[in-house]
């Protein structure tokens, strides 16, 4: 049976912050997309069999080991205003360090029709209206939230509930692999 899965960055520590500024959005405009979705930063998405999913999870756990932790910074907020996304940027450093695991993990699945995420956020709200976008970028204006960023995370697409929820984690291992240099006889 064919399931939909996502790849993301996640943090417990960003649960709580994230959920009250959804809330309090919710509170104002009322029901709107990612108002129930937990805080992430989303990599890929992608729709497969489940018997692919052990494979999907070696692969995951092969990349994550050759990273290291380090610290993300969120500190703006912004829209992307042709897809009505409300969402808090990332630091210059941590989008550095965000992006080449992202692109990893993209060239990783390459065979997998993925749905790419090029550029790091953390989603507030999608698909708002101009309106409500407005009213969003009223709302919030200042923001300074931080994570350790030490594992990605595999979420499966609930269509009961059209939640993801985590059934997975691949920790950060630091055992970054040497890269094959071609050598030279003379």
């Amino acid at each position: 049976m064919e399931k939909t899965y996502s790849v993301v960055f996640y943090s417990k520590d960003l649960g709580e912050p994230v959920k009250k500024l959804k809330d309090f959005l919710r509170s104002k405009i009322d029901w709107y997309n990612s108002c129930n979705s937990e805080a992430h930063i989303t990599i890929c998405e992608f729709t497969i069999d489940e018997s692919q999913l052990d494979s999907v999870k070696q692969k995951l756990s092969k990349i994550s080991d050759s990273f290291s932790p380090f610290p993300v910074s969120l500190n703006h907020f912004d829209a992307f205003q042709n897809s009505g996304a409300f969402f808090i940027g990332v630091t210059e450093d941590s989008k550095n360090n965000l992006v080449p695991i992202m692109k990893k993990i993209h060239e990783t699945f390459k065979f997998l029709k993925l749905k790419k995420s090029d550029n790091p956020h953390l989603s507030i709200g999608r698909r708002l209206t101009p309106e409500n976008l407005k009213i969003a970028s009223e709302l919030f204006t200042a923001i300074d939230l931080e994570f350790e960023c030490n594992e990605i995370v595999l979420r499966e697409f609930d269509p009961k509930v059209k939640q993801f929820f985590v059934i997975d984690a691949f920790p950060f291992g630091s055992n970054p692999k040497p890269e094959f240099v071609q050598g030279s006889l003379f």
